[in-house]
């Protein structure tokens, strides 16, 4: 009997004695891009992230690495209101985060498969990067129209620790397709000119699914 439900445990959770060796060195990355725009086009925000990855185990199944890249975020709102009878303000806010992103972290994996692994993934990111903020009101007044503009910008650094559970999946020696799903971590958003934040985040959801492709180097 208990050879039987050892048997059936192998053949649910798909163990293996398949290994990724020390030594092994893989390059993988990411592209990202998201929107967001309200029904009446007042209101859009847009999300893009590139990040090119190098891993190196240094032991069997573990695995660390170092992802340098770029990240922005650009926020627009539009804004209409009536000044006074027969005159009206138009506002344009639009809001820009670019970063330089520094991600070292360490990954280790458990067999699933022959050639499907589950991984946890601790990293440290890090973002150096500064707000644009432009706003520009036009009021008009019968045929006379008005325009105001303002700039400001403010550099900030943030700094995290997070932990991603994923699955890896090995299409034959050199190619496998990776998924992480969800974030669990935390980090301190820091201003040039102002007070620090802590912002903490939990969440295993399909909306927090990425995808990445990784060419390995095998030994």
């Amino acid at each position: 009997m208990k050879k039987v439900l050892l048997a059936g445990a192998i053949a649910l959770f798909g163990l293996s004695n398949a290994q990724i060796a020390k030594g092994t060195a893989y390059l993988s990355g990411s592209v990202g891009y998201s929107q967001q725009e309200s029904d009446n086009g007042n209101y859009k925000k847009e999300n893009f992230n590139v990040l090119p990855t190098v891993g190196y185990f240094v032991g069997t199944n573990l695995a660390v690495g170092l992802g340098i890249g770029y990240q922005t975020e650009k926020v627009t709102e539009i804004t209409n209101t009536t000044v006074f009878p027969g005159a009206t303000a138009v506002s344009t806010s639009e809001i820009k985060k670019p970063a330089f992103v520094v991600a070292p972290f360490v990954r280790k994996y458990w067999t699933l498969g022959d050639k499907l692994y589950i991984f946890g993934q601790l990293a440290v990111p890090m973002q150096f990067g500064k707000t644009e903020t432009e706003a520009t009101t036009v009021v008009t007044s019968g045929s006379t129209t008005t325009t105001n503009s303002t700039s400001t910008e403010a550099k900030y650094t943030q700094i995290g620790v997070t932990v991603k559970p994923g699955l890896d999946y090995f299409l034959n020696k050199n190619w496998s397709i990776e998924a992480t799903i969800g974030e669990f971590g935390y980090n301190n958003y820091k201003p040039k000119d102002g007070d620090a934040t802590n912002n903490y985040n939990f969440g295993l959801n399909l909306s927090s699914v990425t995808f990445g492709v990784k060419y390995v180097f095998a030994k």
